[in-house]
């Protein structure tokens, strides 16, 4: 079985483009709002566990993935989990698995990607705005500000099209001459702009209340209170890693497939987890909390999205220098929704070209041409019901862009740390500059990781229920009859990908190991 795949060309662009890819939107307006909204310094406890136990070795598991399954000449997470869980089952039964797997991750990069090209657009178009005063206007909350930019098809369809040709021109042009060249110039770019808005947000000093300055900002963040610790808590630490670190979404085995086969990975794992933490806990939490507690107080910071294109518009309008740090905010988003959003654009098209025989640069267009359709009714929801509710965003993240991400990482964890077992850790130790010992394989990828995952996963679904996701007419919308239709309409959606993913990923599989699967044997090794 040849192998011509290309190859990262250096290994500064490889930690840049993982970084990159694991360096998302959520990084500056997730965590920020995450933390604030569930206790400060006792969400960072829980935070830090769930990076140890969760994040590091399930970021071990997918740059193994990864590795292994690009030595067989594959990109995408079907046929890597196959490989992987073929060798603790039977071959059919592995086929399954993998499809699976696959299914998931398609969706997940089809789906999310679908409204976080939207997101990056909004940034962008945000960035506009500061630079041309388009929220200054002290007559006109930020809050309506925001909803006539979602509500105006010139604004909303122009930037989120100019982002999604932008990612399609990277990821056409390759892995080195595309993706890692765009990561060594965002990259630098975006820690530069983190930390001159950490700077400035440290010295505001107290611009609105006494009691309100930004150093008591940082100190919210970091002294816990234990009297809110909760179980809430730390299910919402645990989502955060899940979703920061980009692991269960098949991106990060998709980047890792480009590696030879003796690159380091245990290196490299900790690296893109050491700068994704930099980026979110440093920067993220730097540059956002104390500005919001500093204009805002301790109860203004937890209001979600709103915290990025509401919240803290209505700041940059009242502070010195406003426009200028208002833009550097939202070119930071850009940069950091370009970075995820590259790699998921990436898998589709690898997909594409290794699974389907599509050239590069059509597959690409292929994709420009699948994220038009798919994100259509993201663009449209607004414009048609005149709300700024997002019921059709709201569905396919709280089922593809949240709770999917937990489940694929279940099976991930299956596959490569209870089905290959201790040939994973072999595998895993292979060109590495440290090794990881066996004590911790067993420890976390076979006890620790696993159990937690699935323990988040149960308490996710009770969760799920309780908020009534699970009914024909979700309790986010049973108000407002009019964006029934988007959310079943979402529904129907999700079903449909995670049917033509399943599909997809077992026929790469059959095609490529069809003797295996018909002796239900192992006979194709490298």
């Amino acid at each position: 079985m040849s192998n011509s795949r290309e190859n990262w060309g250096s290994k500064i662009g490889l930690i840049l483009a993982m970084a990159g890819n694991a360096i998302g939107l959520g990084n500056f307006w997730r965590f920020p709002y995450q933390a604030a909204s569930n206790g400060g310094g006792a969400f960072m406890i829980p935070y830090f566990i769930a990076i140890i136990v969760l994040g590091i070795p399930v970021m071990l598991l997918e740059w193994n993935l990864g590795r292994y399954g690009g030595k067989y000449g594959h990109g995408t997470l079907g046929p890597m989990v196959y490989l992987q869980a073929r060798e603790g089952t039977k071959p059919r039964n592995a086929a399954i698995i993998g499809a699976v797997a696959g299914s998931f991750a398609f969706a997940v990069t089809l789906l999310v990607n679908s409204y976080y090209n939207h997101i990056i657009g909004w940034s962008l178009g945000y960035g506009f705005l500061s630079l041309t005063g388009g929220y200054s206007d002290m007559s006109i909350s930020t809050g309506e500000v925001f909803v006539n930019y979602i509500q105006n098809p010139s604004m909303v369809f122009t930037f989120w099209v100019i982002a999604l040709a932008g990612l399609g021109f990277a990821v056409m042009r390759g892995v080195q001459k595309g993706i890692e060249t765009w990561a060594k110039l965002m990259m630098p770019v975006l820690y530069t702009f983190g930390i001159v808005l950490a700077i400035r947000s440290l010295t505001m000093g107290s611009p609105v209340n006494p009691d309100w300055s930004s150093m008591k900002g940082l100190n919210f963040i970091w002294n816990p209170d234990f009297s809110t610790f909760t179980w809430k808590s730390i299910v919402a630490a645990a989502g955060q890693v899940f979703f920061t670190l980009s692991v269960g979404m098949g991106i990060i085995a998709n980047y890792a497939s480009y590696l030879k086969p003796d690159d380091d990975i245990i290196v490299s794992s900790l690296a893109t987890v050491s700068l994704n933490e930099f980026a979110e806990v440093i920067l993220g939490g730097t540059a956002v909390i104390p500005i919001a507690y500093a204009f805002m107080g301790p109860d203004g910071m937890g209001q979600g999205v709103g915290l990025a294109f509401i919240a803290l518009p209505n700041v940059f309008r009242t502070m010195g220098g406003g426009q200028f740090v208002g833009a550097l905010w939202f070119f930071l988003l850009f940069f950091a929704g370009f970075t995820s959003a590259i790699a998921m654009y990436n898998y589709l098209v690898a997909l594409l070209e290794e699974d389907m025989g599509v050239a590069r640069s059509k597959g690409a267009w292929i994709i420009f041409v699948a994220y038009i359709i798919l994100g259509l009714p993201v663009g449209l929801e607004s414009i048609m019901t005149k709300t700024a509710d997002l019921a059709y965003l709201t569905e396919i993240d709280n089922w593809i862009g949240s709770y999917l991400l937990i489940v694929l990482a279940a099976v991930e964890v299956i596959a490569c740390a209870w089905l290959m077992g201790e040939k994973a850790l072999i595998e895993m130790n292979k060109g590495g500059i440290w090794k990881i010992p066996k004590w911790f394989f067993k420890l976390f990828h076979q006890a620790l990781t696993p159990l937690t995952t699935f323990v988040i996963l149960f308490f996710s679904t009770l969760d799920y229920i309780k908020a009534g996701y699970f009914r024909a007419v979700p309790s986010f919308v049973e108000n407002t009859p009019a964006l029934v239709p988007w959310v079943n309409g979402a529904r129907v959606v999700i079903i449909v990908v995670l049917i033509v993913g399943f599909m997809q990923s077992y026929k790469s599989i059959k095609r490529k190991y069809g003797k295996e699967l018909s002796e239900n044997k192992v006979s194709i090794r490298i």
